[in-house]
């Protein structure tokens, strides 16, 4: 995957934007489309304390509710860390919304001002497809575009 001209990419397609389901929206459609192994890529959203609602994605359905103390997302969310899961079914706390899901990779995603907007969740049906180099761009790539976001 060619990262360089991806992130080239999202960041003309974004610049200047502030709101966040625009930016959500952009992005989930540029990241599914650049990565060969994502089968569904999307945001879930704060609403509440310690609640996620979907929100734009590319690919299948998806939940539509997720609380913190649930799944990779909500371990994300809560955490505020990383969660890259190379087998789904290793996770004990893992949410199903497509059963043919094999691998996760969830990021917690802030403004600039340190609020939680919520996570950027991919997934695939390839086990272990994400690896520490998709983290390593797509972290760095979020706080950027999400700086100014409201």
């Amino acid at each position: 995957m060619d990262y360089p001209a991806v992130t080239e990419r999202i960041l003309a397609l974004t610049h200047g934007e502030t709101d966040g389901v625009a930016l959500m929206a952009t992005l989930a459609c540029e990241i599914h489309s650049a990565h060969p192994l994502a089968d569904w890529t999307g945001f879930y959203r704060v609403v509440a304390p310690d609640l996620l609602k979907i929100g734009p994605y590319q690919g299948g359905h998806g939940c539509l509710v997720i609380p913190f103390s649930r799944g990779v997302c909500g371990a994300a969310a809560r955490s505020g860390k990383v969660q890259n899961i190379p087998d789904v079914e290793a996770f004990a706390d893992h949410i199903a919304c497509s059963s043919s899901t094999r691998s996760e990779l969830v990021i917690p995603v802030w403004n600039g001002q340190g609020r939680l907007l919520g996570v950027l969740d991919l997934d695939s049906d390839t086990p272990a497809a994400f690896t520490r180099a998709d983290e390593d761009w797509l972290v760095p790539l979020l706080a950027h575009v999400f700086e100014g976001a409201e």
